[in-house]
């Protein structure tokens, strides 16, 4: 593909829920454009942007794929994301990669809740976008209710710029407002507008040309003087209107039934941004400033990685955007974030799966390069002499979290430089080593994210695991005060052991930990063996009485006790504070704590009730309700032990439409009668732990 003057490019999104349509637009984009021969269907599992074994066999997308192509001498690099709420990370990377989005909305669903994530994503980076009305054909579709949904969920001025032409079963193609003209059947022939559909054409193209004039003053002058606007004047009004946020325009078709895409394309060309026209910033580590970035071919090199991949016959991939300058195959750069020198090998234009290499990637376009060895995504390369940083997207937080196990020890060999590198093409995964459980916890978006995760692992890396859910890092506190001795005493034929302490025991407010004192007075314990009690109080702290979690929060103080000049020793005032412990702690009103998670619940309006009786069945505190165009948004405090799995039981309830986030609060008491429970599954573990070893 020739390389593409700045202002002919164009860098746009598919965004929507799940099931919408974006893979098939994608799809008929690349056929129409001529990138492709065959027009490809999900069902087959031939789409060029459903290439992963993955996506293929579940049926929808997993990754981005960046899908080039050409029209009316523009380049389009076009970006299909997934819909799935466990891969919004995928979302967030092509969102931070381009100029402009296009929202695909079920002609017969209409907005639905990924849709608003997405556009809240948007929203985030002000991202100029277009709605397209996708499935007219299908069975309930409906353009005047989709419109009526999408006025009702956002805040936008929305102004239709193709209508179609019938509806469902009676779908028969499209009458694009600007040019005035009808697109028919698969293909889009051009045609003359119909008969039946002359007189709302005319309406809906005399409110498109109200909504134009309001952009421009002297348009507006020309319009109520009662002159027509020319299409040139309609196109560029609409143009800066789009582009400035002020208006989102609207088309209609059917992806399946390769119509309404003449109008989308042209749509694309026309009213979103180029990259000479899409503002970026960067941070000028040199002068620590923020700077506008000009997408000047001949400006210093700022090129960002949106996307990581490891490719089985290549190595890993890097997916990046360069922003300022050229980067060229076989250079050197400047990784600014790793702070280290980074050589490029071959640079590859990608559609798909299919990579084709090329000599350069300049400003305003996307490119490939393989085996970079230190840069990760999000990480910003630059010419040595003038460091710039890209700001970093910014991902959700894990909701679903599994303990990982290596199935055998040579998986156990690879699994930590496997999961680094699984984490490396997925920044939404994030491992972690819990120190209070001693398990491998891998955490993601939702069950079809972990469970594709640990396949990946297998397929890519050779590693098996098994999974499980993770342990509950619970803890132990008391609520009184209380004392007691601990005496070691032990004779066993030469030197014997003889410590002897009186240790009072109080709580402390939670979060602080654990504190040590001593009130000895008068030698009663020599001041070197203090030390050993409170070493003594922290090693066996680490099992509790209650059920054999850690004991926190609490202060121990030394006041008394008594020694053997030849026979005490460390060890023996170690133990000693140990059996002070154990003596104490039943009399110290022993609890066990767990940790609370703040949960904000986005749902649609009808599952509200069911979101609120199953919430109660969970231990919630419910803190407050609220609804926000049509949709019901409920906050809680919910103990984890009863959310571990929300996501795959929140997608149950409300088939998919609803949407959480959660974030730890603190630790709180367990109720007396969980914690039976809470010792008998401690205890079911250690054996599942035992056998698994």
């Amino acid at each position: 593909m020739a390389t593409s003057r700045v202002q002919d490019i164009r860098n746009i999104v598919l965004l929507g829920h799940g099931s919408c349509g974006k893979t098939s637009l994608a799809e008929a984009l690349l056929f129409d454009t001529g990138a492709i021969s065959r027009l490809g269907r999900v069902e087959d599992r031939n789409t060029a942007s459903d290439f992963d074994e993955e996506e293929q066999s579940r049926g929808f997308s997993v990754n981005n794929a960046v899908l080039p192509c050409q029209w009316e001498g523009s380049k389009l690099n076009i970006i299909d994301s997934p819909g799935y709420m466990d891969f919004v990370g995928e979302v967030k990377s092509a969102i931070g990669a381009t100029d402009g989005g296009v929202l695909i909305v079920c002609a017969a669903s209409g907005v639905e809740v990924g849709a608003e994530v997405h556009w809240s994503y948007m929203d985030e980076r002000g991202l100029p976008r277009i709605v397209f009305i996708n499935k007219m054909d299908r069975d309930n579709a409906s353009m005047a209710n989709a419109m009526e949904s999408v006025s009702s969920k956002f805040d936008a001025t929305f102004v239709p710029i193709s209508i179609p032409i019938g509806a469902a079963s009676g779908f028969q193609g499209v009458v694009d407002l600007i040019e005035m003209k009808a697109y028919l059947g698969p293909g889009d022939t051009a045609s003359d507008i119909p008969a039946d559909m002359q007189d709302a054409a005319d309406e809906a193209r005399m409110e498109m040309m109200e909504y134009a004039a309001e952009i421009d003053d002297e348009l507006m002058m020309k319009y109520l003087d009662g002159e027509e606007l020319t299409d040139a004047e309609i196109r560029e009004a609409l143009a800066t209107g789009s582009r400035n946020g002020d208006l989102v325009l609207v088309l209609a078709g059917s992806a399946t039934q390769n119509s309404g895409m003449t109008s989308l394309l042209n749509a694309m060309v026309a009213f979103m941004p180029s990259p000479a026209n899409a503002e970026r910033t960067a941070l000028d580590m040199a002068s620590e400033e923020e700077v506008v970035l000009e997408a000047d071919p001949n400006g210093p090199l700022v090129a960002q990685v949106f996307k990581t991949m490891a490719d089985p016959f290549v190595g890993r991939l890097s997916y990046f955007r360069v922003y300022s300058g050229e980067l060229l195959s076989d250079s050197r750069v400047q990784n600014v974030n790793q702070q280290e020198e980074e050589r490029v090998g071959q640079l590859y234009s990608v559609r798909g799966k299919d990579q084709k290499p090329i000599d350069s990637v300049q400003a305003g376009d996307i490119g490939v390069v393989s085996k970079l060895s230190v840069t990760a995504t999000n990480d910003t390369l630059c010419d040595r002499g003038a460091p710039y940083q890209v700001p970093a997207v910014e991902y959700p937080e894990p909701l679903y979290a599994v303990a990982i196990f290596p199935s055998t020890k040579a998986d156990l060999d690879r699994l930590g430089s496997s999961l680094s590198r699984l984490v490396e093409e997925d920044p939404t995964l994030r491992v972690e080593r819990n120190t209070e459980t001693n398990e491998t916890i891998l955490s993601g978006m939702g069950e079809s994210h972990i469970q594709i995760a640990t396949r990946r692992l297998a397929n890519k890396f050779s590693v098996q695991v098994e999974t499980d859910l993770p342990k509950i890092a619970y803890r132990e506190t008391i609520t009184q005060t209380a004392s007691a001795q601990g005496r070691h005493k032990k004779q066993s034929g030469g030197r014997g052991q003889f410590g002897d302490v009186y240790c009072r025991f109080e709580p402390l407010e939670r979060g602080q930990g654990f504190e040590f004192d001593s009130e000895i007075f008068g030698g009663s314990v020599p001041r070197s063996f203090i030390p050993a009690v409170e070493k003594g109080i922290r090693e066996i702290s680490g099992q509790g009485i209650l059920a054999g979690y850690p004991t926190v929060d609490f202060k121990c103080v030394i006041y008394d006790g008594s020694y053997h000049s030849v026979d005490s020793s460390e060890i023996a005032f170690r133990l000693a504070g140990q059996i002070a412990f154990r003596n104490a702690m039943p009399q110290a009103g022993p609890v066990l704590l767990e940790p609370i998670y703040r949960i904000v619940v986005t749902v649609p309006e009808e599952f509200m009730g069911d979101i609120l009786g199953d919430l109660n069945t969970r231990r919630a505190q419910v803190l407050g309700m609220e609804q926000a165009r049509g949709n019901g948004i409920v906050t809680a405090e919910v103990p984890l032990a009863e959310i571990q799995r929300y996501a795959t039981d929140l997608r149950s309830m409300t088939q998919g439409r609803g949407i959480y986030t959660m974030e730890f609060m603190r630790y709180d008491i367990v109720p007396q009668h969980q914690i039976e429970q809470i010792k008998a599954d401690a205890q079911r573990r250690e054996e599942r732990d035992k056998e698994r070893v």
